[in-house]
């Protein structure tokens, strides 16, 4: 059996296929990329390397051929457009090469009355989904923690928090099991037959203080919270190219759309998540 994982050489699907390498044999894992001159570490690790646009339906039918099991991590851009027709592109392709499983990443901000900007693909994917004959399973992954790592001296300097969400929590997960979760999946009959959504987050949720103190534990720098208003939060971040996006998702955030919690991380995997603060211990570097 041939699985395949799109995105390959990205944050989350590169910890896919190395979760896939513990289990199978390499033979049995066709890494996708967008382009091969960034898969050098995989193409040196033995794993067969194909090409795709995901914009290009006739490149995904070809590198589809021969593969059972397809883990979709999608691409990453904010437009609903883009990420519509890239789904129906996957599926165009899954359906000519006769493909049976399919693992699809998703993201918990997916409320219909969600303001954040790409909120109506994570609505229409299972949705799609469903209309379809695959045996399949979606990974909604809550907030990565990873990011918050690299945040953290912009956080002491500030000294606090200024996510745009009062008093609601947020639910978060690191990549590292986010990807584990998508591997078991992938490798589970059961998972792949059960056609539902499995809920990816840590145990438990965490207000901005409550965040706070945990990064005041881990850095001995004093990070409180001091939120800004969603329209200041973009104006901040503009620069970075994706700041009005990302305040529109905090937004949601407010509305308490990022707070859910689920224990199917460890159904899945036979084990707890990596829990906040033993995340940011294990991380962080002064």
């Amino acid at each position: 059996m041939k699985i395949a994982v799109t995105g390959a050489t990205g944050h989350l699907g590169s910890r896919v296929v190395a979760h896939l390498q513990k289990k199978i044999d390499t033979k049995d894992i066709v890494a996708l990329v967008h382009n091969k001159n960034h898969a050098t570490t995989l193409i040196n690790e033995g794993l067969e390397i194909r090409e795709i646009d995901f914009q290009k339906r006739e490149s995904l039918e070809k590198a589809f051929v021969g593969i059972d099991t397809l883990v979709y991590v999608a691409s990453k851009t904010y437009s609903v457009f883009d990420r519509v027709g890239e789904l129906e592109n996957v599926l165009a392709a899954v359906k000519k090469n006769e493909i049976k499983n399919l693992v699809a990443m998703s993201f918990i901000a997916d409320q219909e009355d969600n303001p954040f900007v790409i909120s109506p693909f994570y609505g229409y994917l299972p949705r799609r989904l469903a209309g379809t004959d695959l045996n399949y399973a979606i990974a909604k992954n809550s907030l990565y923690a990873d990011p918050l790592v690299p945040y953290l001296p912009e956080l002491i300097e500030r000294k606090g928090l200024i996510y745009p969400v009062g008093k609601q929590a947020m639910s978060f997960i690191t990549l590292e099991d986010s990807a584990e979760a998508m591997a078991t999946m992938a490798l589970n009959e059961d998972v792949l037959k059960s056609r539902r959504t499995y809920l990816l987050t840590q145990s438990r949720s965490y207000t901005m203080p409550e965040l706070g103190k945990i990064m005041t534990k881990v850095t001995g720098h004093e990070i409180g919270y001091h939120p800004v208003s969603v329209e200041e939060f973009g104006k901040i971040y503009a620069a970075e190219g994706d700041g009005a996006e990302l305040a529109s998702m905090y937004k949601g955030g407010a509305m308490g759309y990022l707070h859910g919690l689920s224990d199917d991380f460890a159904h899945l995997t036979g084990h707890e998540p990596e829990a906040m603060e033993h995340f940011l211990t294990r991380s962080y570097h002064e």
